[in-house]
């Protein structure tokens, strides 16, 4: 007998701000090398702890009282299995097709790499397994060669696991007291105290752009950002349920433009530029701490509580929900062909740069657009009658 479940009103606000956050991850991977250190200029990296937040708040909005009689932890897994890994593999798949087309000499032993050597290293990454640095074959160390942005959702699975193994079964203050001591891990990511001893390559000091590496620091600093901002969101989900249910999001809330209110000052936040130079990085640190601490959680709370009111205004959330998770998993390999052909034409004129720029940046939500569209619906539906 097929399993049925309770309908909920859902949250098109935060589909909408899912999406904001995906563009601007586009654009921050397509001026990020522009940068001569080791730190970006912008905080467009923020926005996977934005994704971590917003992943926690609907999850535990939709399997939090779903577990027992209607759920089992099997049930749950195919559901997350279903739901990511169709994209997550044809990232993989994109990523294998355009590797030779990213041959330049910043990634020098792109030519050098055997074909059965990308494919070993891009089946890794179509199945979310990440590699040691001495597997990359661009020499930047990522966990993969043909898809950075996996890396996230390799952690993405971990806070799947934990929630469904353990958070599920916890009490709200129980798991309160547990997302404050995952915040004391991010104060820790952020200034850099080197709490736990796992700081120690200070390769970007007193920034969060870590996560993409399988080295200790990495994975440290990785976790941190998943483990607060994912069951942050969790928590302000259940005080969500616990607060006055309402058929439907659409009625009065705190904000009557949320959406537009919230887009703002989430872009505020991730085209913030850097707070400071080289020589005083407290800013730089702080930014980040209050960011993931406080500021994207507050974000994800007003957005959940807001209106959002009119036609347009709900198809466009739900567009930019439904394009979001297809343009984040797909559009990395397209950067570094992008970066292949700066490094090639470093004299390139300015405008010209610019119409480039553009067209990648298009042409990343037209691919998109099509993957979700043509491939992924279509498979996980059939997935869905399968299992």
């Amino acid at each position: 007998m097929q399993q049925t479940y309770i309908t909920r009103p859902h949250y098109e606000i935060l589909d909408g701000l899912r999406g904001v956050a995906a563009l601007l991850v586009v654009w921050f991977h397509l001026t990020e090398f522009m940068n001569p250190g080791p730190m970006p200029l912008f905080h467009g990296y923020l926005a996977v702890d934005f994704f971590y937040v917003l992943s926690g708040f609907v999850i535990g909005y939709a399997y939090d009282g779903r577990w027992g009689k209607e759920m089992g932890l099997k049930q749950f897994l195919k559901r997350r299995l279903i739901r990511l890994q169709p994209l997550v593999f044809m990232g993989g798949v994109i990523g294998i097709m355009m590797f030779y087309f990213s041959d330049c000499n910043m990634f020098a032993d792109v030519s050098k790499t055997e074909w059965w050597v990308l494919l070993l290293v891009g089946l890794a990454s179509c199945f979310c397994i990440p590699l040691p640095p001495s597997f990359n074959h661009r020499n930047m160390g990522e966990v993969t060669s043909t898809n950075a942005p996996m890396w996230s959702l390799f952690y993405e699975y971990i806070a799947n696991l934990l929630y469904a193994l353990v958070v599920r079964r916890m009490g709200t203050w129980a798991l309160a007291a547990l997302v404050a001591a995952f915040g004391v891990m991010v104060v820790d990511s952020s200034l850099a105290l080197n709490l736990f001893g796992t700081l120690e390559e200070h390769e970007r000091q007193l920034s969060l752009n870590f996560g993409f590496k399988m080295t200790p620091e990495h994975c440290y600093v990785a976790m941190s950002r998943l483990l607060y901002p994912f069951f942050m969101g969790v928590l302000l989900s259940r005080i969500k349920n616990k607060g006055a249910h309402r058929a439907s999001n659409n009625q009065s809330g705190l904000l009557s433009h949320g959406f537009l209110i919230c887009s703002l000052l989430l872009s505020a936040v991730l085209l913030m530029p850097r707070m400071c130079g080289w020589e005083q990085l407290l800013p730089e640190g702080l930014f980040n701490m209050t960011s993931v601490l406080v500021l994207f959680p507050l974000i994800v709370a007003l957005g959940a509580h807001s209106n959002l009111t009119g036609k347009r205004s709900s198809a466009f959330c739900k567009w930019m929900g439904e394009l979001s998770y297809p343009l984040y998993i797909t559009h990395y390999p397209f950067m570094y062909v992008f970066l292949a052909w700066w490094d090639r034409n470093r004299d390139i004129p300015i405008p010209t740069f610019i119409m480039v720029q553009i067209f990648v940046f298009i042409l990343t939500i037209v691919v998109a657009w099509l993957a979700y569209k043509l491939y992924d619906i279509p498979l996980r539906r059939w997935l869905s009658e399968k299992l």
